[in-house]
């Protein structure tokens, strides 16, 4: 297409009618060409054809996207309308004043400044104003300075607003403060309110105190990796903001696969000198790919902690800091002929008469060297003093409350050549769980210490019992912190002992275990058990015939470790009429009372409760031939009342309390419960706080389903009313509909939000 200029019209008039005075329009260049080019209006949707003579200025500086002004002339010969009289305008910069922001989006540093034909690179930043943000995009020319921005720079900038799109962004950006790294590095010391990081930029250490600390500070501890940000306070530079990191984030140094063998040269001296501030005293001196080398190590470096002397024969990694690239030798082990090379003296015995210091240690096999000696002759002694064993409470609710008992040495005497003599002895050197009693007759053999002398009598074992002592049988019947009762062989009343008086370990009893005592009297008379010790498995004595017939029954009276009020130890049960056996009928023991005890309970942690029913049979003990109740089951049945996340209660009355709790773990079958539920289950009282609570939860039946209530026949029949086609009904009309995010990148407008849509 070829364009004259003196086509134009003369003077400014803008229409080929000349109807009108030319005005000054503006717009943005759109298609740049040799001679030629389009402009589009930013005021009217219009498309204008412009010569390259009609631009006032350097056609080298004008581009395509450049606003300029002009105005509007019309082609002579086709009519159209053209641009004439182009000036290169400059961009609004809205505000005068800066703006403080931040950057939120860095420009891609991948693109190293290039991208796609018609793209640009671009970033974002953000200002807040009255409570809001505000988000702005920006390229690079829009950075004062050709710097770098980060994520997270405080920046300055000013506002333009492209005339053309009416698109927001940011102009003239400069850098007001670098955001601050994180570092990392590993805390090497902790005291009272402060302590120290080694940094894993540089050779350094850093100060931080507690209060920077973001974590629990009762887990930090030296060799802890963190990361901080450093902040000068006071001219000095401190770690601030510091948060633990995972185990073996931070790594200082590279430590080679391969091992090498060299000579030690320096040793570390044994008493540091008050000028050396050398971390790496000690010098190997190694031949490394074809060259001698002296390599550096300190006292962490040594792999067995083992004493080098100079001459030793070593082996060893490399170590190479990743900070300054300083190479030490480390994972140090003698080798196994570096005796052979040194004229050291080697001794193998106990040096414990002189003040010694043993170096060079190796280990010998075991039972090379004995502390001890063992007569082989056996001797025949009488125990004069009994032996005590270390008691440790470990049920005690407070740990203040654990009290200690320190083991206590008895004394054993016998005769040697007709000479009388005495030697101690220990509960550990007895042989079996028996534990003799002053006037035992005992053997046993001689040990003595090589270092001291000490003698002291081993590998008891007891030959004859004393008959002054009786020992009684019993059966355990509570547990409590610190002590508990015993049942006796008539299960008629119980015995208190104190656990120091047990003789084992306390964390193997529990309720009903077979017992061996003997009785005491302390302050006011009071009987109790001393030397309780447990039966060994098997060793149960019989309570007599057990009758075959089940009877039915309610507690009158429980246990006295269920109800601590009432006198009596023993519990009663009233039999009763219903669910009675053919045989419970024709020997008429409707009625009657029959009294139990811990051991006539199936559940021996059960809580039978006054008024429960129960089924149970007939026993007879053997030493006072009278009947009692044995093999008890409650019969309990419930409602389940309410069931939460992991517990739930059930409608049962014991004590005070209405409602009885549960655990969800003690529900049997893994069976969900709902609130309805038919249950039975066991009763158990938690010693420590005094509570009672159900185990052994079992379902018996499910209760009534809740059913869905119905819509009333009034909302029923105002729905059956009404029809689509009704006119007069209302209607829900969409005029707008909503817009969402569009998946680009960045923010191309000044705000953007979801907008809602609208509906009349």
């Amino acid at each position: 297409m070829s364009f004259d200029p003196g086509m134009l019209h003369n003077g400014h008039t803008a229409f080929a009618n000349g109807t009108a005075v030319g005005i000054r329009e503006t717009g943005v260049v759109e298609k740049l060409l040799t001679s030629y080019g389009f402009i589009q209006c930013s005021e009217r949707q219009a498309r204008l054809f412009f010569h390259c003579s009609q631009y006032n200025g350097n056609l080298q500086e004008l581009k395509i996207g450049d606003d300029v002004e002009f105005e509007v002339s019309s082609d002579r010969r086709t009519g159209k309308p053209i641009a004439v009289k182009l000036l290169k305008i400059k961009p609004e910069v809205l505000p005068e004043e800066r703006i403080s922001g931040q950057v939120v989006s860095a420009i891609p540093t991948h693109l190293d400044g290039k991208s796609a034909p018609g793209q640009v690179p671009t970033g974002s930043v953000c200002y807040e104003r009255n409570g809001e943000v505000f988000y702005l995009t920006y390229t690079p020319d829009d950075i004062e300075g050709n710097m770098h921005l980060d994520t997270g720079d405080k920046v300055s900038f000013y506002m333009e607003t492209n005339k053309h799109t009416g698109a927001v962004s940011a102009h003239n950006i400069v850098l007001v403060k670098k955001k601050q790294m994180r570092c990392q590095g590993v805390v090497c010391a902790t005291k009272e309110a402060f302590g120290f990081i080694e940094r894993a930029d540089v050779v350094k250490e850093i100060f931080f105190h507690y209060s920077e600390f973001k974590g629990d500070l009762e887990a930090l501890q030296a060799g802890d990796d963190v990361e901080f940000t450093i902040k000068e306070r006071n001219g000095k530079e401190v770690a601030t903001d510091v948060r633990l990191l995972a185990q073996g984030t931070v790594i200082f140094e590279d430590i080679s696969i391969e091992q090498f063998e060299g000579t030690v040269i320096k040793v570390i001296p044994k008493v540091p000198t008050k000028n050396q501030n050398d971390p790496l005293p000690g010098r190997i001196c190694a031949r490394i790919n074809y060259t001698d080398k002296e390599l550096l190590f300190g006292e962490k470096d040594t792999k067995s902690k083992v004493t080098l002397l100079e001459g030793d024969h070593v082996q060893f990694n490399i170590s190479t800091d990743r900070r300054d690239k300083l190479e030490r030798a480390t994972n140090i082990d003698i080798l196994p002929d570096t005796f052979h090379f040194t004229k050291e003296s080697r001794e193998m015995d106990m040096l414990s008469a002189q003040r010694n210091h043993a170096v060079r240690i190796k280990k010998l096999p075991k039972g090379t060297v004995s502390f001890h000696t063992q007569s082989e002759q056996r001797f025949v002694g009488v125990v004069e003093k009994e032996a005590t064993a270390a008691i440790t409470n470990n049920k005690s609710a407070s740990p203040s409350k654990a009290k200690e008992k320190e083991a206590e040495e008895g004394v054993i005497s016998y005769e040697d050549c007709g000479v009388k003599l005495t030697v101690s002895y220990h509960v550990k050197d007895l042989e079996g769980a028996a534990q003799p009693q002053a006037g035992d007759k005992v053997e046993f053999s001689i040990n003595e210490v090589k270092r001291t002398g000490q003698q002291s009598a081993v590998t008891i074992k007891i030959l004859n019992r004393t008959v002054n002592t009786k020992r009684l049988l019993g059966y355990i019947a509570t547990l409590k912190d610190n002590f508990g009762f015993i049942e006796t062989a008539n299960h008629d009343q119980e015995i208190f002992f104190h656990y120091s008086e047990l003789c084992g370990d306390m964390e193997n009893l529990e309720l009903g275990d077979t017992v061996e005592y003997t009785l005491s009297k302390g302050k006011g008379n009071k009987v109790s058990a001393e030397k309780v010790m447990k039966m060994a498995a098997g060793s149960v004595y019989a309570n007599g015939d057990v009758g075959e017939a089940v009877m039915l029954g309610k507690v009158v009276r429980p246990l006295r470790s269920v109800d601590p009020s009432q006198t009596e130890y023993q519990g009663l049960i009233e039999h009763s009429e219903e669910g009675e056996s053919p045989l419970a009928v024709e020997e008429g023991m409707k009625g009657q009372n029959y009294s139990f005890g811990i051991m006539g309970m199936t559940n021996k942690a059960d809580c039978l409760q006054k008024g429960e029913l129960v089924k149970f049979q007939l026993c007879t003990v053997a030493q006072t031939g009278q009947k009692m109740a044995c093999n008890v089951v409650p019969q309990r049945k419930a409602l389940v009342e309410c069931v939460k996340d992991q517990f739930g209660f059930i409608t049962y009355e014991v004590g005070e309390s209405k409602k009885l709790f549960f655990h969800v773990k003690e529900v049997q079958d893994g069976l969900e419960l709902q609130t309805g539920d038919e249950v039975e289950f066991s009763v158990i009282l938690n010693q420590r706080t005094g509570k009672c609570s159900a185990c052994n939860v079992r379902r018996v039946s499910e209760g009534p389903k809740p059913v869905a209530t119905p819509r009333p026949d009034r909302l029923v029949n105002r729905l059956k009313s009404i029809t689509l086609d009704d006119s007069s009904a209302p209607r829900l009309v969409i005029v707008r509909q909503p817009r969402g995010p569009d998946n680009s990148k960045g923010f191309n407008v000044e705000r953007k939000t979801r907008q809602p849509g609208v509906i009349d």
